[in-house]
């Protein structure tokens, strides 16, 4: 035991908790580690939680804004909407027909807070763009009833959604959690932003779209 350059803190050792001569306990270094460990794990299992920031809508959190290239997905200039899926209303859609246009898919889940409170601003501009910038709903992780109820209740129908059950649309653009957009530009280039976005920034990022193109 060794008394520390603090006037009131004791170290016991190695391992071991730090006691105060007031009795008091502070934390030691293997106390520290196991909180270190419980923090990591719970950032792991908080998949759904805000990224980006819009002071106009007042959400702020951390944000990853990489191409395409960068996240592991469709490489840039590549025929990244070269694929057909499944949509919310059972038909198949073959979204390589939306090559050559602006394109912004948006990466949810049904039980994800934050896509709930963000979807209202995403319906809204997608509406806006209507006949501009094609918008594309890509739900995982969870069952397709409750993505079809999720629809109803955000008001999200006004675009179309492909069910993206295996997972294979987000390892395609390099998303690992939801929230998440990727903005695809009528020259094939791809930008995924991982994280919510307010109203105002992405609106802009999708009409900076039409000026790319």
């Amino acid at each position: 035991m060794f008394v520390t350059g603090e006037k009131n803190v004791v170290e016991a050792g190695p391992g071991r908790r730090t006691v105060r001569r007031d009795g008091s306990r502070i934390w030691g270094n293997r106390a520290v580690r196991v909180a270190a460990l419980l923090a990591a794990a719970a950032l792991v299992l908080s998949a759904c939680s805000p990224g980006g920031t819009d002071t106009s809508s007042g959400s702020v959190g951390a944000s990853a804004d990489t191409s395409a290239s960068d996240s592991g997905g469709v490489q840039p200039g590549s025929k990244a909407l070269s694929f057909t899926a499944s949509t919310l209303t059972g038909t198949k859609l073959n979204v390589s027909t939306l090559a050559g246009s602006p394109v912004v898919l948006w990466f949810w889940a049904p039980w994800c807070t934050i896509c709930r409170a963000e979807a209202p601003d995403v319906a809204k501009v997608a509406a806006d763009l209507d006949g501009r910038v094609r918008f594309l709903g890509v739900p995982g992780i969870g069952a397709e009833k409750d993505m079809r109820a999720f629809v109803q209740d955000t008001g999200t129908g006004g675009f179309v959604h492909v069910v993206d059950s295996d997972g294979s649309l987000w390892q395609r653009f390099g998303v690992i959690a939801q929230p998440a957009f990727a903005f695809v530009a009528p020259d094939g280039s791809v930008q995924v932003f991982a994280g919510a976005l307010g109203a105002n920034a992405l609106r802009e990022r999708a009409e900076s779209l039409v000026v790319k193109g």
